[in-house]
């Protein structure tokens, strides 16, 4: 199988699972040491390191479930996830380089659902015994205004 066909696989799969509220098992897309980030085009133009939602393990990423699970207070929500094909770039001997547009639609509990983030992932993907996980996804955003908590990982 080709490593673009692979690298889409992973992606549909990714936003499968965001979609289907089922979170616990978003960390498992990553290797343990990984970085995540959601970050607007301009800061990430700009270089700035932090981000709107920040995680350098896959430790902080279960971490971030548990309290949207138990801590948060946020009207229900759930997303819907339109992943173009990825872009490959420079691939080395222990990653692969893609880059790959989204748009994501918000459905608030009421039913009313609206256009909630469109935007790139920058990935690192690592091939690890068979299975490709992300090492890095910076999730570089359009806009720099989200009009509520940014509480389900994009």
């Amino acid at each position: 199988m080709s490593i673009l066909l692979r690298v889409a696989e992973l992606n549909a799969a990714y936003g499968a699972t965001i979609d289907a509220d089922r979170l616990e098992a978003w960390q498992e897309f990553f290797v343990e040491d990984c970085l995540y980030k959601i970050t607007s085009a301009e800061n990430h133009r700009r270089g700035y390191s932090a981000g709107i939602v920040y995680a350098d393990s896959r430790a902080m990423l279960r971490d971030r479930v548990t309290a949207l699970r138990i801590a948060n207070i946020y009207e229900r929500q759930s997303y819907r996830h339109i992943i173009g094909l990825p872009v490959l770039g420079a691939s080395g001997p222990d990653s692969i380089a893609a880059e790959t547009p989204f748009l994501v639609a918000r459905i608030m509990r009421d039913g009313r659902t609206d256009l909630f983030a469109t935007g790139v992932y920058i990935d690192r993907i690592r091939d690890e015994a068979g299975g490709l996980r992300f090492a890095e996804r910076i999730v570089v955003c359009d806009s720099s205004h989200f009009d509520t908590l940014l509480a389900i990982p994009l």
